[in-house]
């Protein structure tokens, strides 16, 4: 069994509201023990045998939202004493219902706090000798949060882990769920408690981006599976601090999703290349292209999917840093360490590699997620110096064959429209663009805001691709000198 103990100290997550709340009383309702209520709703999701001991002070009692949620043999509610144990007992039982078998002592340890929490004689408040609830303090813990803020996440959940094991009891305080603190030293921990808790198996794969003043979301993997968004991950979005999330319709797969009145629909694309067989993809291609491929072969490069390993990541590695400059803008993986690379090769999951090699050296790759009918080409990179041999060409005819074979009907390759040269490399090797729709859902009022305004597109889908063309140069230009600096 997985047990927590979690004090409830504060009922906010800002510190201004925290300090203000407390010290005079100001009773502010929007966002009340919001933390709180995430970690109450994940317990309650979870199917893990575990035991939840809440401690919540008169500043903190629980209101009937969190009550209702805490209404399970997994959960017990115990007193957070501040100043007077009896006094604060009395109007915690009161306030839930509930009769209270243990309790935390609120620590002290600034003279700030000591103020707000009016403890003028002592440090900690004189426990009564005939006071029923029994102390908590007695049980051993490991306290997460702290722990978050002192290691990184792999150390954090490993020892958290072992921690389990030995049967010690996991303390947290609901103010540091997701930020970091500076002066008490705590971290956050959502992605540990997740883990160890088997719920928001989706949060992984969500990409945010900060936009003026909102948060954008999408799921990563919203080209490889279909995407349904329910009431129940939109609100964990919301608690995450999502304000719009986007998401496209699969328009290959025949997936069919009845829109809402507030979701603000667009007009997307991507580069698609539909599959039967590889004889018809090659009658397709036109005669040049077909010449370029028989070049690749002609000049002795060899191309072949490739076992995922260290050898792959350190070539890889080395077709990364060749060059600054790609596509006539600064190449982001410039400059990427072994380590990182290394990583990403190796923890792939549903990827398939495929190299292209001359005199048995790796002078090109396609990295390909496989998804729900469709496979894409996540990159495609080649050594510069080897460019007159063709190299692209043979990846793309041998990334036909593995998905032919495969039976994947669709092949993408990113978006059309870009970029003049690599939008014509992907029309005469057979993509073509298709177009899909993508949503955008305001999930409060600041979502509302940024899509009324039309501010929840990039500034590049909006010009039109005329336009767009002309002002490339400069936007390469821009890129290629800030990366100078």
């Amino acid at each position: 069994m997985i047990k927590f103990r979690i004090d409830v100290d504060y009922p906010f997550q800002s510190r201004t509201k925290n300090l203000i709340y407390t010290a005079i009383n100001l009773h502010i309702t929007k966002n009340y023990l919001k933390n709180s209520k995430i970690l109450a709703r994940m317990f309650n999701e979870s199917t893990e045998e575990i035991k939840v001991y809440w401690f919540f002070s008169i500043k903190t009692l629980p209101d009937k939202e969190l009550i209702d949620m805490l209404n399970s043999p997994k959960h017990e509610m115990g007193l957070h004493i501040i100043n007077f144990p009896y006094n604060e007992m009395k109007l915690l039982e009161e306030t839930t219902k509930t009769r209270i078998k243990y309790y935390t002592i609120h620590g002290t340890a600034h003279l700030l706090t000591r103020f707000l929490w009016r403890r003028w004689k002592a440090k900690f408040p004189e426990i009564p000798k005939n006071f029923t609830p029994q102390s908590f303090h007695r049980y051993p813990t490991l306290p997460l949060d702290v722990l978050c803020y002192k290691n990184p996440p792999t150390i954090a959940y490993k020892i958290v882990k072992e921690s389990i094991n030995e049967e010690k009891i996991l303390e947290i305080h609901p103010d540091w769920l997701f930020q970091r603190g500076k002066i008490n030293q705590r971290g956050p921990y959502y992605n540990i408690i997740r883990k160890i808790l088997k719920v928001d198996k989706s949060i992984p794969y969500l990409a945010k981006r900060k936009k003026a003043f909102v948060i954008i979301a999408r799921d990563s993997r919203e080209y490889t599976i279909d995407i349904f968004p329910e009431e129940t991950y939109l609100t964990k979005l919301k608690d995450l601090g999502v304000d719009v999330f986007s998401f496209i319709k699969r328009e290959w797969s025949s997936s069919t999703i009845t829109p809402k009145k507030t979701w603000i629909k667009t007009n997307d694309n991507v580069a698609l290349l539909q599959l039967k067989n590889y004889d018809e993809w090659w009658s397709v291609i036109g005669k040049k292209t077909r010449n370029m491929v028989r070049k690749a072969e002609k000049t002795g490069v060899i191309t072949r999917s490739v076992a995922p390993n260290s050898k792959l990541a350190k070539e890889i590695c080395l077709i990364y840093n060749e060059t600054p400059i790609r596509q006539n803008r600064y190449f982001p993986h410039y400059r990427t360490s072994l380590k990182k690379v290394e990583k990403k090769v190796l923890s792939s999951k549903d990827h398939v590699f495929i190299g292209s090699y001359f005199e048995n050296k790796l002078v090109g790759f396609v990295d390909l997620i496989i998804g729900k009918n469709i496979a894409i080409i996540s990159q495609l990179l080649s050594l510069k110096e080897h460019w007159d041999k063709a190299v692209n060409n043979s990846l793309i005819a041998k990334t036909v064959k593995v998905c032919v074979n495969n039976k994947i009907k669709w092949l993408m390759y990113g978006r059309m429209g870009n970029h003049p040269s690599l939008d014509k490399f992907k029309h005469n090797t057979g993509f073509n663009k298709f177009s899909i729709t993508r949503y955008y859902l305001p999930l409060n009022t600041k979502g509302k805001v940024i899509t009324k305004l039309g501010l929840h597109q990039d500034l590049k889908d909006l010009i039109p691709k005329k336009i767009l063309y002309l002002l490339l140069p400069i936007y390469n230009w821009i890129s290629r000198a800030r990366n100078k600096m």
